[in-house]
């Protein structure tokens, strides 16, 4: 099919229309500190980040699974001896994320408002139902998609899924986000375009390798740019 063809944009939330990782990142050094005096700050983060990766899979991603990550790795690295009142900070610390205000990155609305009307736009975001809901609505950019899909997981089937429902398939939509391994790499592997805007934050479990022979691969270095890179998409041959 034509790149002309171009019909559906597919945007991911976190670390790219909002800030999120930075977050994790203030709660991950407060954890650290409450645990001070039983390790390392580099083994503490090492363990939390291997409990993180190894419960995806039971608790899924977003702050609550991350908070029973902190807590299972408290248990951890106390030999079982955690007291009472820092899984309670732990909690709270979970709290406290579950409550911080959105802050849009630069570009995101009028990017977003930019594209809105020209093509159908899909926000394509995993985490917990109710914290990525709660996101969405303090953005002020819900009214803007004409669609919002929160999944467990992003896979080469989830986005020919998702572009087949809202779109016209996956060869006529493009995917655009901060994560070379969650939106980019899969997006493409589905048929599609994959979008890579790097934030300075990106969690390392979302690594991988950029698909640089990928014909249908694009980095741009901000939202600003991807107007004019979708119109030189749109109108290729």
């Amino acid at each position: 099919m034509p790149a002309s063809h171009l019909t559906t944009i597919g945007f991911d939330a976190d670390d790219t229309l909002w800030q999120n990782e930075q977050f994790f990142r203030m709660t991950e050094q407060r954890f650290i500190a409450m645990l001070a005096e039983h390790g390392e700050p580099s083994l503490i983060s090492a363990n939390l980040l291997e409990a993180a990766k190894r419960n995806l899979g039971v608790y899924g991603f977003g702050i609550k699974s991350f908070t029973l990550s902190m807590i299972e790795t408290a248990i951890e690295v106390t030999e079982g001896r955690v007291p009472a009142s820092t899984i309670a900070e732990i909690l709270a610390a979970g709290r406290d994320m579950l409550s911080h205000p959105i802050e849009p990155l630069p570009h995101a609305r009028e990017t977003v408002e930019k594209l809105a009307g020209s093509y159908r736009l899909v926000l394509i975001t995993k985490g917990d139902l109710m914290d990525q809901e709660r996101k969405l609505a303090q953005s002020g950019l819900g009214e803007l998609f004409d669609a919002v899909e929160i999944v467990s997981d992003k896979s080469a089937a989830t986005y020919a899924r998702i572009f087949s429902r809202h779109g016209d398939g996956p060869q006529k939509s493009v995917m655009v986000g901060n994560s070379l391994k969650s939106d980019v790499v899969p997006a493409i592997d589905a048929g599609g375009w994959g979008i890579y805007v790097p934030h300075e934050l990106t969690w390392a479990a979302e690594h991988a390798e950029a698909p640089v022979a990928a014909a249908r691969f694009r980095q741009i270095a901000d939202l600003s740019e991807l107007p004019a890179l979708i119109e030189r998409i749109a109108t290729a041959r």
